[in-house]
């Protein structure tokens, strides 16, 4: 019997070859497409089914390819699940869906073979380099489950589907399962974290739920509890597409925990950073430099020159300071461009006089030129081929979101051009601090710090230095991390003075940073005058940072405390979408 061809089928896939990303512009029924019946294994009609019933029907599109008994299931994760800073540190269109596509076998489904997988935004080929890494999290995922998956596991399992766990009307559920379990009253301390992919309630003691809105509950997703089930294989009671969904929306929230190569938890003082980035392992320096991962963060060469020439400031000013064995951490890890098998840095075999002759070169081209970045590379390989590879490291290696703040939206009372929107906390930090906000209240205050630490405050984040090989002054009023909401008296511990010189970054040698922080007002905020200690990391976030040039002084007699400027500070922040 003579096998049919449907050219269309044919057309459509060619042009997806070329294009993967690009929407089909076929969009033909079965009917049209060729002149037989193509043949649906009923378990993917099911589980199709099941992601529209549980999620919606633009949730999930599907072509078909009759002629090599393939379709194409697009999934469609709604990217709004980040908040508007992260998405745009990341580089995520948060208007339109991240598209996981799998091209399975039409009429074997789970039992063919294991389907391709693509990761990607229609409208964001270019930026949106974290699809690599979320491709590699999501092949390496089916590539252990698929030896597990047959279509008569699948129909076991949903017959095991428990009834009374649905997304729609799930909060109401919980609440009035807790209103039976446990009675609530103002005495009751209670909030309730609930992981809808490990289909769990977690109960802990911190404020009563009566107090707790249905938006908190959800924010709390983002908890430490839900966070640490992301690598949880979700149920497959509806399904392996539900599945895979499920498995995408635990891990994209938390992509900055990992490395971008090898998936493993970041090892880092104080726990994750903002920005996804790759570990310190080496294997993982070499795959990032091999496949390029990430590699878009060196576009910031040439759309972000002050923020770009500020990176460099503050690592030239780590590089030089006597503490430098200590506080210039992390140490580059650079692939040498010669021979990309070995290191040309490497935290293990450092070398600072080396880093500082390539550094230099770095800030030679950067003061004659600014323009595209292929220029400036092909400028720096002339004078040193090591100079260009650790200046992407410094861009890759930042693991905060600075953005420069135009001139309409700054803080005028702050008397410097150079302001900065900085954050530097993770998606579950940020979360934890706005429930905490929500029970306690916050305010703001400034955090001064000498600029040869930003380098490692920028990477590491703002840490509780107290008692530490890291601490630069003393301690007085305990352990923590030392605030104020007098701007002199944070001016004072960055280093802040009078020597006139030139008014560039990279030309002067005499910046200075303050930070403007906002902090928990709770109880375990210690003020002590105006020196206030704040020993719980998690209840301090950056919003701004401040930087001073050449002798420049700002306004010592700011006050964070007075309604005028905690009003303006609030506009601003409005003004940014903080």
């Amino acid at each position: 019997m003579g096998i049919k061809v449907c050219f269309s089928d044919i057309v459509v896939k060619i042009c997806e070859w070329f294009n993967p990303s690009a929407p089909l512009c076929l969009c033909l029924s079965r009917q049209e497409s060729c002149a037989t019946d193509l043949y649906h294994h009923p378990q993917l009609d099911t589980d199709i089914e099941a992601v529209r019933t549980l999620y919606s029907d633009s949730a999930v599109s599907v072509r078909e390819y009759g002629s090599i008994d393939g379709v194409d299931v697009d999934l469609n994760i709604n990217a709004k699940l980040l908040n508007q800073e992260v998405a745009q540190a990341w580089r995520i269109n948060p208007s339109e869906p991240i598209v996981i596509r799998l091209h399975f076998s039409l009429s074997q489904y789970l039992d063919g073979p294991a389907p391709s997988v693509e990761v990607f935004q229609p409208s964001n080929t270019d930026d949106f380099s974290l699809g690599k890494q979320l491709q590699n999290i999501l092949t390496v995922f089916l590539s252990r489950e698929w030896k597990h998956l047959t279509n008569e596991n699948i129909v076991v399992r949903q017959k095991r589907r428990q009834s009374w766990f649905r997304p729609s009307g799930t909060i109401k559920k919980v609440r009035a399962r807790l209103n039976v379990w446990l009675p609530l009253s103002k005495y009751c301390f209670i909030v309730v974290f609930v992981s809808f992919h490990a289909q769990r309630v977690v109960v802990s003691a911190v404020k009563s739920s009566a107090q707790i809105s249905t938006k908190q509950l959800i924010e709390l997703l983002f908890s430490t509890q839900a966070i640490g089930h992301c690598k949880t294989t979700p149920t497959l009671q509806h399904g392996f597409l539900v599945q895979i969904m499920r498995y995408a929306e635990q891990r994209i929230p938390t992509l900055n925990e990992y490395c971008v190569v090898c998936d493993e938890r970041h090892v880092i003082q104080n726990g994750p950073m903002l920005k996804p980035a790759v570990c310190t392992r080496e294997l993982c320096v070499f795959s990032f430099y091999t496949l390029g991962v990430m590699s878009g963060a060196t576009d910031e060469v040439a759309t972000g020159a002050e923020v770009v020439d500020l990176l460099v400031a503050m690592c030239r000013a780590a590089l030089q300071s006597s503490r430098k064995g200590i506080i210039f951490e992390p140490y580059p890890s650079v692939v040498d461009p010669f021979n990309p098998k070995i290191l040309a840095f490497s935290p293990k075999r450092k070398s600072y006089n080396r880093l500082q002759k390539a550094l230099d070169s770095v800030l030679l081209i950067r003061r004659m030129a600014q323009g595209p970045y292929s220029e400036i590379k092909k400028q720096m390989d002339k004078i040193d081929p090591l100079a260009y590879p650790l200046l992407q490291w410094i861009l890759a290696s930042n693991r905060s979101h600075i953005v420069k703040l135009p001139w309409n939206r700054q803080l005028k009372f702050m008397h410097t051009p150079h302001q900065f929107l900085l954050i530097s906390g993770p998606p579950s930090k940020e979360a934890r601090f706005q429930t905490a906000r929500k029970l306690h209240g916050s305010t703001f205050a400034f955090h001064g710090s000498h600029i040869e630490n930003w380098h490692s405050i920028l990477r590491n984040g703002l840490v509780n230095a107290s008692y530490t090989k890291f601490q630069l002054h003393g301690a007085a009023y305990g352990k923590g991390i030392y605030l104020s909401p007098i701007s002199s008296i944070s001016f004072g511990y960055s280093g802040m003075n009078d020597q006139p010189g030139q008014t560039r970054f990279l030309q002067n040698r005499n910046l200075n940073c303050i930070a403007l922080c906002e902090v928990i007002t709770s109880k375990d905020l210690q003020k002590h005058g105006n020196i206030w200690v704040c020993p719980i990391s998690d209840h301090v976030c950056t919003r701004f940072l401040f930087v001073y040039e050449n002798g420049q002084v700002g306004d010592v007699h700011i006050n964070t405390q007075e309604a005028r400027i905690h009003r303006e500070i609030l506009q601003v922040i409005a003004s940014a979408q903080l």
